[in-house]
Parts: structure tokens; sequence; C-alpha cells
């Protein structure tokens, strides 16, 4: 992974955790043990999800240039349909609370991609590649006329 999606990942992870924790002691307080134990499930689910789709973004990044913007809505797309498809599977267990982990799946994917798009917002990534010191040599200097 390029370094500047290394440093953009890390302050998406961590503000998706704590809001699973303070999810996770809410629902602890108001569901008990098992509400606690579902707001971690899914904020471990989102943080899971959300990172896989980041690594596979930057490897089509990598390969196909040509496919990232359409390859990035395609897999936001899809990684919202997974998580709706694990509320639908998991609304009847009785492993954990149910409603605990629908609400802090929603919470944990938005709180990922807004801590995404500030993470991105304060990247200083370059969209213009300076030249090389190297490619100027060959210019002459002064007029062409």
């Amino acid at each position: 992974m390029p370094s500047n999606d290394a440093r953009s990942l890390l302050p998406t992870v961590l503000p998706t955790a704590a809001a699973g924790v303070i999810a996770a002691v809410i629902s602890g307080v108001v569901a008990g043990g098992k509400g606690a134990l579902g707001a971690a499930v899914a904020a471990l689910v989102v943080i899971l999800f959300m990172g896989i789709g980041v690594l596979v973004l930057q490897r089509t990044a990598k390969q196909f240039p040509q496919l990232f913007q359409a390859m990035g809505l395609m897999l936001y797309t899809t990684q919202l349909l997974v998580l709706f498809i694990f509320v639908a599977v998991f609304k009847d267990t009785t492993l954990f609370h149910p409603k605990a982990f629908a609400v802090t799946l929603v919470a944990a994917t938005v709180v990922w991609v807004a801590a995404q798009a500030r993470a991105h917002m304060k990247a200083k990534i370059l969209y213009v590649e300076p030249e090389s010191s190297d490619s100027r040599q060959g210019e002459k200097a002064g007029s062409s006329t």
C-alpha cells in the first residue's frame, strides 16, 4: 500500500473503533452483555469490510487507473449492500442483541465515511507531479527565436 494510503487508513480506523467502543458501552448499559457484544461485532465488521475495500481500491488504482472512479462507486455500493445483508441475516440471532448490532453497523459506517473524507481532505497528495531537474537540462535557456 502506498504511504499516503497507509497514512489515511489510521485516521479512519481510529474514529470508527472509538465509535464502536462508545456504542458497545451504550449498548451494554441499555441491552446488557448481548448488546455490548452486538455493538462490538458490528464495529469490527465495518472496520474489516471498509478496510478490505480500501485495499482493493488501491490495488485497482495501481493496476487499472482508468477504472478507479467506477471501481470506487461499485465498491462502496457493494459494501453497503453486504452490510444490509449482514443486518438481514443476523436480525433473529440470539448470539447478540440485533438492534444494537444494526444501529452500531450504521453508525460505524457513517463514522468511517466521514473520517475517510476528513483524512483525504487533510492529506497533502500531489495531483501534479513536479518536474525533476534532469528533465530540464535538455531545455534551452532564453527565447527560441
